[in-house]
């Protein structure tokens, strides 16, 4: 296709788009024509083809392709009603894929909501990255507080630092050397920078555990504590346990480094991109 024609589609495509409920949807009836389909009939058997594809990927098939009517014009200023469907941005995609793809408006299409609907799984993938930065940030300022906790109830940073070991062990059943092998982990790297993000949690809540119960029950002094420290993460893995989770067994996720160096330059990048927006709306 020449540049023109891509951009002309293009055009097209986005001022086809139209809200509903606050929904991006296009009108079925004008991705008919879109799509360079003459005849109704035939355009609803690639729409029956992409609702089966919708429902079989575990899609509400009524959330992406809600019927609806439409007013159309029939001569001598008269309207009258048509039935018409509302194709969200991801129907709108099933449909291109099932369409006829030796038409050049399928083609483009195919390409134009492919590249849409990845857009939104990199948002997906970069919520999925900020969360597991931010638990491990809530896990360090966990820790941190439990050794202010330990220290006063004559713990020195030795002393938590086997304790925090010790819990580990109870949580992974495997040493700290062990599960840093099996995971690849640098050896002068915390294992918690490289756990996926439930792995992070599990030893956020049974670090915020021994904290709790350190005070509540008044202990003092390494072995007690060191107890409870083990006691509480073996609730946690039988917790995970019950739930089909072995979490020894779940993969190593990126380094935690690597993750918020990214996402801070991402960041960087959108504010660039959005100041170059405002710029040109000044001029």
């Amino acid at each position: 296709m020449k540049t023109e024609e891509i951009k002309q589609l293009f055009q097209d495509f986005e001022a086809a788009a139209t809200q509903i409920d606050g929904i991006e949807c296009w009108s079925a009836r004008a991705m008919q024509k879109l799509l360079g389909y003459s005849k109704w009939e035939n355009f609803e058997k690639v729409i029956h083809k992409a609702k089966a594809a919708c429902t079989h990927a575990g899609e509400n098939e009524a959330n992406h392709f809600p019927d609806v009517r439409k007013m159309v014009e029939i001569g001598s200023d008269a309207e009258r009603s048509i039935d018409d469907i509302a194709l969200t941005r991801y129907a709108c995609y099933l449909v291109a894929q099932n369409g006829d793809s030796r038409k050049p408006e399928i083609a483009f299409a195919q390409n134009y909501f492919a590249v849409q609907t990845r857009r939104a799984e990199l948002v997906e993938q970069r919520l999925l990255e900020h969360e597991r930065v931010k638990a491990r940030e809530k896990l360090t300022q966990t820790e941190n507080q439990l050794s202010g906790v330990l220290y006063e109830r004559g713990v020195d940073s030795q002393g938590f630092a086997m304790i925090r070991s010790k819990g580990d062990q109870a949580l992974f059943k495997l040493t700290t050397q062990q599960l840093k092998k099996k995971m690849g982990v640098p050896d002068n790297r915390p294992v918690a920078d490289f756990l996926p993000t439930i792995s992070i949690k599990a030893k956020d809540l049974a670090a915020e555990m021994t904290s709790l119960n350190v005070q509540t029950k008044d202990l003092t002094g390494q072995p007690p504590i060191e107890k409870e420290h083990v006691e509480n993460n073996d609730a946690v893995r039988n917790m995970l346990l019950q739930r089909g989770i072995q979490p020894e067994n779940l993969p190593a996720s990126s380094d935690i480094k690597k993750v918020q160096r990214k996402l801070v330059s991402d960041e960087k990048n959108v504010l660039k991109d959005v100041k170059k927006i405002g710029d040109k709306k000044k001029h």
